[in-house]
């Protein structure tokens, strides 16, 4: 079976995704959407991003259909997939429409600008898979081959418990949003478009944190663009993570993490290229690990095509998974404006 996709928004995270689905089996491309028009000739040559190679893309239209209203998008039978790489204000509605229209839906983090509207988006994906039809968010940090080795890692205990782990994805102000990013209102700032990855990649490794307390403040976007959270988590590590879209331009982009393990320590730095991931081990040479697999776009379209196929609903990430993460981050901006540790249900 192929997979016919249609994808709704021409942005950066559009292009992330052709790229990808061009490196998984059985996936096609059919569609893509957009009311400005922009892009609809698949010229992404002029779109960028935080991550990727940066290479100018071009996709090839022939047997692609160019549609400029979603509902259109959604009522065409061919269209097996949705992928929503819209703004955040938007994904809700065009989610809930998407399922309702028998549609499968990979949907962009986060899934909501709202924890109330991702639990509607909950609630509608639970209805659609009563019918075999699934969503999911694109939380891709999971399916990065270097982060799932630490929460496999984590998760078996190689190098005993963890004692302490640091979270960090920092970078300039977004400049490839058409404004979107820098208008906290609509995108949530750093706090909920970036750092979301992070606090799910948290809940991923450690579980629902009892209590979380935050510092942070804004720069460009009106919302929370800086953020730093202490979360308790089950076990009693040491666990934080810190985002920001504050940094001078010219900073680019970061991503980094250091575990702490009883036996040792792994750090992760994307600024290291190829040597990104070492493990480092009381009476032996310091190891660059190599795990195995391609980003984390291509896993995560991977492992949606491959939900499709058998029918099973997604297991890595779900759409719950999504509706969490909104919630802790609105915690996390509850604990700034107050000052004090929230407690979380």
């Amino acid at each position: 079976m192929t997979i016919n996709v249609g994808i709704v928004g021409t942005g950066f995270m559009a292009a992330a995704h052709l790229k990808a689905y061009a490196q998984v089996p059985g996936v096609r491309v059919a569609a893509l959407c957009n009311p400005s028009g922009r892009n609809l000739d698949g010229d992404f040559s002029e779109v960028a991003g935080n991550v990727g190679d940066g290479a100018a893309f071009r996709l090839d239209m022939t047997g692609v259909k160019a549609y400029r209203d979603p509902a259109a998008l959604f009522a065409d039978p061919e269209i097996h997939l949705v992928d929503i790489t819209t703004p955040t204000k938007t994904h809700e509605a065009l989610a809930v429409a998407a399922l309702a229209a028998g549609k499968h839906v990979l949907v962009e983090k986060p899934v909501a600008g709202t924890s109330a509207e991702a639990r509607r988006v909950v609630a509608a994906a639970a209805e659609a898979a009563e019918r075999g039809i699934f969503l999911m968010p694109a939380m891709c940090l999971r399916f990065w081959p270097e982060w799932a080795w630490v929460k496999q890692a984590i998760a078996d205990g190689r190098h005993g418990r963890v004692l302490s782990a640091r979270f960090r994805r920092v970078a300039q102000p977004p400049a490839w949003g058409h404004g979107h990013f820098l208008d906290g209102a609509t995108s949530g700032g750093a706090l909920l478009d970036l750092h979301i990855h992070d606090v799910d990649f948290v809940r991923y490794c450690f579980g629902a944190p009892r209590s979380v307390f935050a510092s942070g403040h804004t720069k460009v976007s009106g919302a929370i663009d800086h953020v730093l959270a202490v979360y308790q988590v089950e076990g009693g590590a040491t666990v934080s993570a810190e985002g920001s879209w504050a940094m001078s331009d010219g900073f680019g982009f970061n991503m980094a993490y250091t575990v702490n393990f009883e036996r040792a320590t792994a750090d992760y730095d994307i600024a290291r290229g190829a040597d990104a991931l070492k493990l480092f081990v009381p009476g032996q040479p310091a190891e660059v690990l190599r795990p195995p697999g391609g980003d984390g776009y291509v896993g995560e379209l991977a492992h949606m095509a491959e939900c499709i196929r058998t029918g099973r609903a997604p297991s890595v990430v779900t759409a719950a998974d999504g509706a969490e993460a909104v919630a802790l981050c609105e915690a996390e901006a509850a604990s700034i404006r107050s000052g004090k540790i929230v407690v979380l249900a």
